[in-house]
């Protein structure tokens, strides 16, 4: 190489390396950020619609009037009623209906009615530029997951990941005091209330006290959008796992992703929430418990992790704000995350 040329590009590679730098360090910064929408007030109107699964008017029903009795205006989207064998109606038809409730100023919140499966078909054809202008919370979990993962990597704005309408009960009157709970729970989130949730001892918790921002969902999402535009970023994060349906294997391969993928390796805090597992088939035991899978994955990091914490596909699965910072406490009288 000619010297003169080899010293001008050397120059010029040092000149520009603090810019890189610094550049770097700004694109890290603005993804340890997150923007909050703007929490509900009475007379707000949320949307509802079936981005995932179907599920009828009628079932929708106790959702509704809870919501009107909390004194929201109830705006009933396109695919509520449709079916297309699984979904909420077909490709197009989910895909048409989510985009009108995120271009629609006068929605302040989506309510996705179930989970099940099918956001993953549509997430790459939505359009986010007006959500991403004017943004609203949007409300769900289980199959859901994708939109928490896809905003959290792609605009850092926060939502809420919490039961949906098929979870409301039919009677209010006549719903158990957890049932009734966690329901409340996602009014409290829309509306910006202060939250604090608690979890009983475990022996297998490992004590700490972070703050840092809370994201995460359905371990089994989380695992399948590795490697996408939707692939979550955990890095100085709190992160929260749940899971249902999944072998004993199966929970320990997605963990070993996570933790090869290096989306365990510099966490503030891990919350494990409620995980409901198939038996292992005769003769093909596992031979581990839930918590000496997660435990074998975290073994060298030194954050704080609780387990059996009040998330996910079970009663109480309370509302969390993806997004947000908390504050995160186990101890020995248990476990502790609240809003900051």
């Amino acid at each position: 190489m000619n010297r003169k040329h080899f010293l001008s590009s050397f120059i010029t590679a040092v000149t520009v390396l603090p810019a890189f730098k610094a550049l770097a360090n700004t694109a890290e910064n603005e993804s340890s950020s997150f923007k909050t929408p703007p929490y509900l007030k009475p007379g707000d109107t949320i949307g509802i619609t079936s981005p995932a699964g179907y599920i009828t008017l009628e079932q929708t029903q106790p959702s509704v009037l809870q919501m009107q009795n909390w004194g929201f205006v109830i705006k009933i989207g396109d695919t509520i009623g449709k079916r297309d064998f699984t979904y909420g109606g077909t490709d197009e038809e989910r895909l048409e209906d989510f985009q009108k409730m995120l271009d629609d100023p006068n929605i302040k919140a989506i309510m996705c009615a179930r989970g099940g499966y099918g956001f993953v078909r549509i997430i790459d054809k939505l359009d986010f530029s007006s959500f991403k202008r004017n943004p609203k919370w949007i409300i769900g979990f289980s199959d859901i997951t994708v939109l928490h993962c896809h905003l959290a990597r792609n605009y850092g704005i926060a939502s809420i990941h919490s039961k949906m309408c098929n979870s409301f009960p039919d009677d209010w009157s006549k719903a158990e005091p957890i049932q009734i709970d966690t329901i409340l729970s996602i009014k409290n989130a829309l509306m910006g209330e202060q939250i604090a949730y608690t979890a009983p001892v475990n022996s297998n918790n490992r004590m700490g006290k972070v703050d840092g921002i809370l994201v995460g969902g359905n371990l089994s999402i989380i695992e399948t959008l590795a490697g996408s535009t939707s692939d979550l970023d955990t890095k100085g994060k709190i992160l929260f796992v749940e899971d249902t349906g999944e072998y004993l294997y199966s929970i320990d391969r997605m963990l070993w992703n996570l933790k090869r993928s290096g989306k365990l390796k510099n966490l503030k805090g891990l919350i494990v929430g409620g995980f409901k597992v198939k038996p292992d088939d005769a003769g093909e035991e596992f031979g581990k418990t839930i918590y000496e899978i997660v435990l074998e994955k975290v073994k060298e990091y030194q954050y704080p992790i609780a387990f059996d914490f009040p998330v996910g596909h079970q009663r109480n699965n309370f509302a969390l704000r993806c997004g947000v910072n908390h504050t995160f406490i186990v101890n020995e009288t248990g476990t502790t995350l609240r809003t900051v």
